[in-house]
Order: C-alpha cells, then structure tokens, then sequence
C-alpha cells in the first residue's frame, strides 16, 4: 500500500462492511492532459482578461485627452523641458560649467512645472526666494561657526539649524503664509539644512552654494518660458470660466427642478431618452457649484502671480471671484434642498400645487434669467443694462408669491368644509370633525410651504449675487452698458423679505392662519 499512498500523495478512504472487514479506495489519479489543459484555459482567460482592462484603460485616456486637449499639451511641453534642461548634463561644456550639480535642474522642472502659469510662477518663485535665502543665511552662520572655532563650530551650525528650521516650520501653519509661501517655506528648511551641516564637511561651500542657485535659477527660468509661451493656460482665464460655467449650471439647474418638482414640462424620472438624460443634467447642475470651492480658490490663489493677459490686467480682483462663487454656493444650498421637496414621500395634493404654481414658476424663471444675466455680464465685461429691470421682476414675482401663501388657508376654511361632510343630523360630532378637517390641510401643506419658503430665500440669496458681480464690475472697471444709461434703475429690497426677521414672520403667520 505504501506506494500507492505515494502516489495519492498519502490520502486513502477506508469501507467497513457489515462482516467486519474493511476495504480501502484509492481515488483515480486525473490524467496530466486534463490539467494541463486546465492550466491552459486559465492562462488564456488571464491574458484576455488583461486586454480587456488595458483596452478599457487606453480608452478612457483617450477620451481624456479628446474632452481637454490642454492635458495633452502639458504632458508635451513637461517633456520639452525636461529635454532641454538635460543637455545640461549630456553637454560637456555645460556640465562643466555648472558642475556635478546639473541634476538640481532636472528635479526642479519636475518638481515646479505645474498646469497652469499661475501654479508654475508660484512654485518657481517661491523655490528660488527659499534657495537664495537660505543659502545666504547658511553661508553666513557657516562663517560665523568658522571664526569660533573648531569647538564651538558644531554647536552653533547646530543651533541654527534647529531654530531656523523650527520657525520656518512655525510660518507654515499661518495662513497667509501657508496660501501664497508654503512651498518656499518648505524649500528654505531643505535648502539651509543642506548648506549649513555639508558646510561642516565641504571646504569650498560658496562654490556648493554658488552651483546649486545657478541649477535652480536655470530650471526655473526654463518652466516660466516654456509655461508662458508654449500654449499658455493662464489660472486667472480658468477661474473666470470656472465662475460663468458655474452661473450658467446654476440657473438651468433651479429652472428644471421647479419645473420637476410642479410638473411643469419637468424631467421625467423613469423615461431614459436624450432629451430626460439631458434634463437630469441639468437638474443636477448645482452639485459642480457646491464642489468647485477648492479649486476657486487655488486658481485664484495662482492668478494673483500671473502678469496681465487678455483682457485681464495687472491687480485684477481675484479675490472677488471668490466672493462669487460663495453667494453661488449659498444659492447652491436652497436649490439642493429644493431638490429634495421633489423626492420627498410627503407631497402636497395637486389641487393645493396649483393655487402657487404659477407664480413659483414666475419666481424660478426671473431668478434663472438675472442669474444669466450677471453670466453674461461677466463674459462680455459689459455691464448690464438690463440687471435691474430683471431684478425688479424678480422682486415683484416674490411678492406675488408672498400674497398666494397669504391666501392659501382660504382654501381651507373649516365652515366650508363642514357644510359639504357633515350632515344634517350627525351635529353632535361637528367640533370633533373641526379639528381633524383643519390639522389635515395644514398637514397637506408644509411641503408646499417649504418649497415656496425656499424659492423666496433663493430670490433673496441671488440678490447677493447681484450685489458681488456689481462690485466686481466696479472694480474691474467694466465698460458701460451701451444704452439706457440715464433710465438706470437702483435694485430695490422692498420685496424681497429679510433672512432672519421678515422671511420668518410671514411663514409663521402663514401656518397660524392655516
């Protein structure tokens, strides 16, 4: 039995029968055909299987590329200057000229060659200002370090370097710093640490110091040109993109979700066509407002270090865009909740919809097209001569709207109601079916209440807008609208209610009369 146990490699099943003795099975050995035919079929299912991913993968890269050609044009011109930057290695004359220390200059371009002009200025800035300021001040304790003598000069490169290094690390969590000097900060702790403790070591310091700004000044000099002359994306044209794009998404999307939510023409949730898919788009076109906070304020962040291009000129107000696309953000916010009156499992009855409909349709549509307006403000950098008829508009709108919330517990009136339910003989049980005929109403209207609460506050937070592009158009110095100029019309607040006092007020005494 042994050597069948070696070939099953040790494994055998043991039978007793009923007499007692016992009868072992050895299992059947497959076939090495079949495994290997199995090993083979597994191979061939791995190999298609990464195909497949690769293709996939090469598939989205190229749509990638196809929907921003931009991206491309950066991989080519980082590249570029990496080629360049390199014959400084390659070259003989130009290695010896800068020495050993040609590398620096290929890791500065891969470090600093940022997308935008904005981005790379800022990296090529701040890692030149750290070098050359920490290789002076390395320079200069490393002198002072060798007049002190062999026994001192440790302790005092060493005490620099921790208070130095501790304070730049210190400067980093300041917020200014932090937005505009971080990677200089950075750059100035790596630099002085390397200069000052190699200085210990190093005889010729200057020449280690001198070589290492020369291989920096040389890749940064090259990522500013090849940036600013080879396709340039500037950072300030991409924010102020970023902001109209963002207007446009947020005036479509708050038309299509009053139109979903009062069925007016909406989307049609279960329809899965070109023209539903394009509506849903739309209807969801506030959540890239609510997600582009980060990156407004990056790029305008890396606008205030381009030089003027286009129509933008030097000191242009960055900072106003900023303040924009929070008054957007804010809008933002009313319309998501909007959004979900319309998923909401508590609906209001249709007959109660159309006492308000039509003037919620009114209010979305003026606050929609004062919202497209201001885009439009912003691209041509004209200012509007028609900004205030339309908030006029939009204000008389939410005024009309205000005045149906007022008449909505008309519709519930509990003496109606009771003459047409209760009959005649059946009075004894008037006061019991008074309450359940007037809490069921107001039940049935708090969503509606909600969704015209909301649209009153979105017309009071487009008002900021107004208010922010207005003030970015001063500062800028937007050209005049053409016409009209003397039959300018101030907005008007009188409309539109108070966050905090007038909006409150009327809804509490709209669901008290209720």
């Amino acid at each position: 039995m042994a050597p069948e146990k070696e070939v099953n490699n040790g494994v055998e099943w043991r039978i007793k029968v009923a007499d007692g003795s016992s009868q072992t099975l050895v299992p059947e050995a497959k076939p090495a055909a079949c495994s290997n035919f199995s090993l083979l079929g597994d191979l061939k299912l791995f190999i298609v299987g990464l195909a497949f991913k690769v293709c996939k993968f090469s598939q989205k890269a190229w749509d990638l590329g196809v929907d921003d050609p931009r991206k491309v044009i950066h991989c080519l011109k980082v590249g570029m200057a990496l080629t360049v930057v390199s014959l400084f290695y390659y070259t003989r004359p130009l290695y010896e000229g800068v020495g050993g220390n040609a590398m620096w200059a290929i890791m500065t371009v891969v470090v600093v060659f940022e997308n935008t002009v904005g981005a790379t200025l800022c990296k090529c800035l701040n890692r030149v200002f750290g070098t050359c300021l920490a290789g002076f001040l390395a320079i200069g304790v490393h002198w002072v370090a060798s007049q002190s003598g062999e026994r001192f000069e440790p302790v005092i490169v060493g005490v620099s370097v921790f208070l130095l290094a501790s304070a730049a690390t210190f400067s980093r969590f300041i917020p200014s710093v932090k937005a505009r000097f971080d990677y200089g900060a950075m750059i100035f702790i790596l630099t002085f640490s390397f200069v000052s403790v190699s200085g210990y070591r190093v005889d010729r310091l200057f020449d280690l110091a001198h070589q290492r700004i020369s291989t920096i000044l040389i890749g940064t000099s090259l990522c500013i040109i090849v940036s600013m002359l080879v396709c340039p994306i500037w950072a300030g044209q991409e924010l102020y993109t970023l902001i109209t794009r963002n207007m446009d998404k947020l005036s479509d999307s708050l038309g299509a979700c009053v139109s979903e939510y009062f069925q007016d023409g909406g989307c049609s949730l279960a329809d899965g066509t070109d023209y539903d898919k394009e509506c849903q788009k739309k209807l969801q076109g506030y959540k890239c407002v609510l997600s582009s906070k980060a990156a407004e304020e990056s790029m305008a962040n890396f606008a205030r270090w381009e030089p003027p291009h286009g129509r933008f000129y030097f000191r242009h107000p960055w900072r106003q865009y900023i303040k924009i696309g929070a008054s957007m953000r804010s809008c933002a916010y009313c319309i998501e909740a909007l959004n979900g009156c319309i998923n909401s499992e508590n609906q209001a009855p249709e007959c109660i919809k159309k006492h308000i409909s039509k003037n919620s349709l009114k209010v979305s549509s003026n606050s929609a097209s004062v919202i497209r307006e201001l885009a439009m403000t912003i691209k041509t950098m004209k200012k509007s001569p028609n900004i205030h008829y339309l908030v006029g508009d939009l204000n008389s709108a939410v005024q009309e709207l205000q005045t149906d919330l007022k008449s909505l517990p008309e519709l519930f009136s509990p003496q109606s109601n009771m003459e047409a339910e209760i009959p005649e003989n059946k009075k004894i049980e008037a006061a019991s079916r008074t309450v359940v005929v007037t809490l069921m109403p107001l039940m049935e209207s708090i969503p509606l209440v909600t969704q015209a609460s909301l649209l009153i506050e979105i017309a009071a937070r487009i008002n900021d807008i107004v208010e922010a592009v207005e003030e970015l158009s001063d500062l800028s110095e937007f050209s005049p609208a053409g016409n009209d100029k003397g039959k300018k019309i101030q907005p008007s607040n009188h409309f539109l209610p108070s966050r905090h006092e007038q909006k409150d007020k009327e809804t509490m005494k709209t669901i008290q009369r209720i």
